[in-house]
Formats: structure tokens, sequence, C-alpha cells
């Protein structure tokens, strides 16, 4: 179970980490480009199918074909935390290294979108103590990263539930007592 949940997760955790670091560098480009968030999600959605895949190629592999619910959504909760991990490394690296004045881009990015949206200075001046606040969450690095798992892992989560829900299959049992009739040669 070990090789084929590291070999899924790094896949996740690669396809992720380089959407999100062209994400980044796109909305550095343009502080305005409308389809981040939606982007974003994609992104993972396609990132954590490799959840399915893993589970299915743990079951018709290593588990002849067969695997109980908890076992695969096991496999995908393990290839989830994998793949979120990476991307949460990859993360911090961007951030302290090559983005750190992001969440005064973003905020900009936000009160902006707020203006034009022509929200009520009330709910704009809330919107900017909200984002003052994350700012100065963003300080504490444990912060950071607790805030990046909560803005993935449930991603992952959710897809490895799923996964698991379609995945789950019991072993036949004409399947065994035929296997414990057969004698070997």
């Amino acid at each position: 179970m070990k090789k084929n949940v590291l070999i899924f997760g790094l896949i996740c955790g690669a396809i992720i980490s380089s959407m999100m670091i062209y994400g980044t560098s796109k909305f550095y480009d343009d502080p305005n480009f409308k389809g981040n968030d939606f982007f974003g999600y994609a992104s993972m959605i396609v990132a954590f199918s490799f959840i399915y895949v893993g589970v299915r190629n743990y079951r018709n592999k290593y588990n002849m074909g067969a695997i109980s619910f908890g076992k695969a959504f096991k496999v995908g909760l393990f290839i989830a935390l994998i793949g979120s991990s990476m991307y949460v490394g990859v993360w911090l690296i961007d951030y302290y290294l090559f983005v750190p004045d992001f969440i005064d881009k973003y905020t900009k990015h936000v009160i902006d979108t707020c203006m034009a949206d022509g929200l009520p200075a009330a709910e704009v001046d809330a919107k900017l103590a909200q984002m003052a606040s994350l700012k100065e969450m963003y300080k504490n690095p444990l912060l950071v990263i607790l805030i990046t798992y909560a803005e993935i892992l449930p991603v992952g989560l959710i897809i490895a539930l799923i996964s698991a829900l379609i995945l789950k299959r019991k072993k036949r049992q004409e399947s065994i007592i035929s296997n414990q009739n057969q004698s070997p040669i």
C-alpha cells in the first residue's frame, strides 16, 4: 500500500503544486484575473482525481479486486495527505521566497472588487479589517500552514470519500470457494 499511496500522492502533489505556481504567477501578471478561484479549485479536482486512480489501482493490483470502504478511504486519505503536504510545502517556499507581498496584492484585489461591485462603505471596511487579520495571521508560519491545509485538504477528503464509495467491492464468494477447492499441482 505504501508504494501505491506514495506514487499517486506524489503525482497529485506535483500536479496541484505546478498549477498553484502557474496560478500565482498569472495573478501576479494580472491582479484582476477573474478566473483564479475557478482555476484553483478546478486544478485541485483534476489533481485529486488521481485519488480515484490510486484507490482503483490498489484494489485491482494489490488487493485481488476487492476493497472495503474503510480501506479505500484510508488509501485515498493518505494520497490526499501527501498531495496536500506537497502543495503546502511548495506554497511556503513560493510565498516566503518569491511572493512575500502576496497578501498585500490580494488585499488590494479584494477591496477593488468590493468597490467595483458597489458594496457599501461599511462592508468594504469590514472586508478590509478581515484582510488585515489575514495579513496578521500570515506573519506566523504555523498559521500559514494551517490556512493552506484548510484550503486544499477538504477537497482531497471529499474526493477520497467519493472514490471509496464508488470503488468499494466485496470479495465474491464463488471465487473464494473455487480457490479453496483447487489443489496445487
